[in-house]
């Protein structure tokens, strides 16, 4: 049974109308940089409780998820409306293996999000351990608008933090953006526009992809990969190419 603890808003960051960021404080167990926690608000005498990443590096003493409001959710329009200073709770101890840790040795490792899934991926490289082991990292968040690319500025921080090792891509679907390829993930690799933009090739002898978010994205792309490029999900006990998180 998972542990619940107490956590107290310190902000609510309204990024658009559907997507925020709860910045709380509590008192969790260390966790790792890529894992998730589950929040709950006791709602109508039931504990209503949803699954999300850590956006923060461990150390920092906020921690910080990032939502979409499902307006006929039963959680995230609660939690959008919280103020500072409201409760919720938090599971103590973070879960998921959608880690550092459980990546292979590779040239240039891929990290592919769609909307609010880039919040694993923000937490490993603001921590910055063990990154020493990839020549290149290639980060790219793929949303609907433009203004769902909330985290573009600290995209484009970490970018000149790791100075040449860290290319960043930006995918938006619904309008065209100069500064961000147009379409979905699985075609723009397909054609090969996402390699010709980042200038680095996706392949098996070279490459390790980690895909977080929306799961027709999420199948779409290891389909075109296992056709395509001969590569195959990762396992502990069977090596691949391939390492994705799934949380609905």
């Amino acid at each position: 049974m998972a542990e619940w603890v107490n956590a107290e808003v310190q902000e609510v960051k309204n990024w658009t109308d559907a997507l925020f960021s709860l910045r709380v404080r509590a008192p969790i167990d260390p966790f790792i940089a890529g894992q998730f926690a589950k929040l709950a608000l006791e709602i109508d005498g039931e504990r209503v409780q949803r699954a999300y990443s850590y956006v923060n590096a461990p150390q920092d003493p906020l921690l910080e998820f990032y939502l979409v409001t499902v307006p006929e959710g039963k959680l995230s329009p609660r939690l959008q409306a919280l103020r500072p200073g409201d409760q919720l709770m938090v599971t103590k101890e973070a879960s998921g293996f959608f880690v550092l840790d459980e990546i292979p040795d590779c040239q240039t490792l891929w990290m592919l999000a769609t909307g609010t899934a880039i919040g694993p991926y923000l937490s490993i490289l603001q921590q910055g351990d063990g990154l020493e082991r990839f020549e290149n990292i290639v980060l790219v968040h793929a949303a609907r608008f433009a203004a769902d690319l909330s985290f573009l500025p600290l995209m484009q921080q970490l970018q000149q933090r790791y100075q040449g090792k860290l290319r960043i891509e930006t995918v938006v679907s619904r309008e065209q953006i100069a500064g961000s390829l147009h379409g979905r993930v699985p075609q723009l690799i397909e054609s090969g526009e996402l390699e010709r933009s980042v200038g680095l090739s996706m392949d098996a002898e070279s490459s390790h992809i980690m895909l977080c978010g929306n799961p027709q994205m999420v199948r779409d792309t290891q389909q075109l990969l296992k056709d395509s490029r001969d590569m195959r999900k990762h396992f502990k006990r069977k090596p691949g190419h391939m390492s994705s998180e799934h949380y609905w």
